[in-house]
């Protein structure tokens, strides 16, 4: 595993990658004290069903280059919705169009009270 934070450094890759790939409106969203199921979630955009592939391709190939091991990917087959689990930070890959239906950054976004918070 690279050395320094692990967390930050993963962001750092995914992040990277993410830019090289051309993908479109990349969002960050800090999970912390949210949910125990990640630390991070990216949400990003691709162009087209061919485009949301390649990104995700190149992002579970970035992933396994810099030492992370290689992520689980569902949602290839299809192409609107990729969703890549590098354990601490799940990235999603959408169309513009499937991206604006599910609109997960608001959902995320929105702050919880920790009391309401299941754990």
């Amino acid at each position: 595993m690279p050395q320094g934070k692990p967390d930050s450094k993963l962001l750092d890759v995914v992040l990277a990658c993410l830019e090289d790939a051309k993908a479109e409106n990349v969002a960050a969203i800090d999970l912390s004290g949210k949910t125990p199921i990640a630390d991070h979630m990216v949400v990003a955009s691709g162009r087209s069903h061919r485009h949301v592939g390649a990104i995700a391709d190149q992002l579970s190939g970035a992933l396994k280059d810099a030492g992370f091991g290689a992520p689980r990917v569902e949602g290839l087959p299809n192409c609107d919705w990729v969703l890549i689990d590098a354990g601490d930070i799940i990235v999603h890959v959408f169309r513009p169009e499937v991206r604006d239906f599910y609109n997960l950054e608001k959902l995320w976004s929105a702050d919880v009270p920790s009391e309401q918070l299941v754990m």
